[in-house]
């Protein structure tokens, strides 16, 4: 899976954000994910997680491995 990909389903799921994705091994199933929004607002740590894991849930399930990921509201 590309990095673009990644960053796609994220922006389905989260339109308003900022996201940067790299390829951890170069493998393309783990990455590191940074997602900025200002949907994250008021939102724990664990909920903001839970948004960007449901973007990317049909992925998880057969195509990413591992993801590194930091959010913080914008």
């Amino acid at each position: 899976m590309q990095t673009s990909e990644v960053r796609k389903m994220v922006l389905e799921g989260l339109p308003d954000a900022q996201v940067e994705v790299q390829d951890m091994m170069g493998t393309g199933d783990h990455f590191e994910i940074l997602v900025v929004s200002k949907s994250f607002e008021g939102k724990s740590l664990i909920d903001q997680h839970k948004m960007v894991f449901s973007a990317l849930q049909r992925e998880m399930d057969k195509g990413i491995h591992a993801v590194q990921l930091k959010t913080r509201p914008a």
